[in-house]
């Protein structure tokens, strides 16, 4: 499940608790009120308009809030088991009576009786139990079709790692194809081969491998008693790269990756993960994405027709140039742009790379021989970036984020960290562009990149939003 579309499924969950909550308060209140003498009717309605029970109201659905969160009901739940999301909403129903009842004895609030308690905490408990496990069925399902599945690789080829395999091949409903094993020769290997599972590559090898394969997430199964450095050696690698690594046991002192615990079937796992991958923020800004990408181009649809219609006219050749491009976790996906090359550019590249002006793998040329008449003037405006708003509308891009780059590009890497910058979706605008764009070295290219995905905020986005517009109007170097 893509970030923003798990980030509004959680804060979905938030709203239904809330929901969910209130409704249980009304009908223990009605319970209540039907089996005890106190208080009459009169009294009950009477209640119901005091400010001082209205705040108490609301200070409840808040510490309602808290006390879900703190049990972790809206993190990820993939790995629990069953029994261990039913306990944790029991804990966290019961803190909340306990809590209620404490509050309401402390302001004296007559409404709260030994019925009112009971019945609260019974219906609370399973409608929230019942509505989790609906939700859990729903998305094992949605699994089991083969959807929202998440690649994984496990580093080590001992019985421990074995095991951690096994668990996760017997339950397909969890979501995850393991991609095999990584390890060095050792005297074990021929009984690791006789578990039918294969080693995709050694640990010195494991950086191309990451480089060059779709990989959501590693298990580090090492001993780290023995082999804490190698161990740690795997940790930085995904770190660079921006791969999840999840860990049997023990922390490592990494830099940038934050660190959250979850279980597997009894097994503690520790996730470091670097970027933004959840609260509101994520939320609002897929939602910025998709009602501004498809404002514009309902608004701009005049000018991308007028401007396809000089495209045809003045040049042989399609309208729009596709290109595959890698995105978030080096998936591939085709950009859209205006063509604004001869047809045959691809291959007239190899005749003109010794013209680069840029460092790095990227291929820049400022008077570059292949650009039409008409393709200069849209690179000098960047209307050629427009059709992007479709792979933004579509998910593959956001407004905001690292230049989306092509395979020849990323092929051409030579430090790892520079891989960092899959780690979040691509976007049509960064520091980069508002920056000088062709003006500015690789190095400190990928590094603005990275200074943008550890600092990301809203406001940020905004700022760069804002920003490109000056930019473009200046015409400050075509992408």
């Amino acid at each position: 499940m893509g970030t923003f579309r798990r980030q509004l499924l959680v804060n979905a969950l938030k709203l239904f608790d809330l929901a969910l909550m209130t409704s249980c308060f009304l009908l223990a209140s009605v319970y209540s009120f039907h089996h005890s003498a106190v208080p009459t009717f009169s009294e009950f309605l009477s209640m119901r308009i005091k400010v001082a029970n209205f705040v108490l109201f609301f200070a409840l659905l808040w510490m309602w809030h808290l006390i879900c969160s703190g049990f972790g009901l809206y993190s990820s739940r993939r790995l629990s088991s069953q029994r261990a999301l039913v306990l944790d909403v029991v804990k966290a129903v019961t803190l909340g009576t306990l809590l209620l009842l404490i509050a309401t004895v402390t302001f004296h609030i007559r409404l709260v009786t030994r019925d009112f308690v009971v019945a609260f905490w019974f219906t609370t408990l399973l409608s929230t139990a019942m509505a989790r496990l609906a939700l859990r069925g729903a998305l094992q399902q949605v699994r089991l079709h083969g959807r929202n599945l998440r690649h994984m690789l496990i580093v080590g080829a001992n019985a421990r790692a074995i095991q951690v395999a096994r668990r996760i091949s017997a339950r397909p409903e969890l979501g995850y194809r393991i991609l095999g094993f990584v390890d060095q020769g050792w005297a074990g290997s021929e009984e690791f081969r006789r578990s039918g599972y294969s080693v995709v590559c050694d640990i010195d090898h494991l950086a191309q491998y990451l480089r060059d394969s779709i990989v959501d997430e590693v298990v580090i199964a090492l001993p780290l008693k023995s082999q804490h450095d190698l161990a740690a050696l795997v940790a930085r690698v995904c770190e660079e790269q921006g791969i999840i690594t999840r860990v049997l046991s023990d922390l490592f002192d990494l830099k940038l990756a934050r660190a959250r615990v979850e279980e597997l079937e009894g097994a503690s796992l520790i996730t470091h993960y670097t970027g933004n991958d959840e609260g509101w923020p994520v939320v609002v800004k897929r939602v910025l994405d998709i009602v501004i990408s498809a404002s514009l181009l309902i608004l701009l649809a005049p000018l991308l027709l007028l401007v396809s219609v000089l495209i045809k006219l003045t040049s042989r050749g399609p309208v729009l140039f596709r290109q595959s491009r890698l995105g978030f976790n080096k998936r591939r996906f085709h950009i859209c742009k205006f063509r604004t090359m001869v047809v045959d550019a691809e291959e007239q590249m190899k005749k003109i790379e010794h013209l680069n002006e840029v460092s790095g793998p990227v291929f820049k040329i400022r008077n570059d021989p292949r650009i039409t008449a008409v393709g200069r003037f849209l690179r000098k405006t960047s209307i050629d970036e427009l059709p992007q708003l479709w792979n933004v509308l579509r998910g593959d891009m956001s407004l905001v984020g690292p230049r989306p780059l092509p395979v020849r590009d990323y092929q051409g890497f030579s430090e790892d960290w520079q891989r960092r910058r899959f780690s979040v979706r691509p976007g049509i605008t960064c520091l980069w562009q508002i920056a000088g764009r062709s003006s500015i070295p690789f190095e400190k290219w990928m590094q603005l990149d990275l200074q943008y995905i550890d600092q990301w905020s809203l406001r940020l986005d905004l700022e760069i939003l804002l920003r490109t517009i000056p930019a473009v109007l200046r015409g400050s170097g075509a992408a």
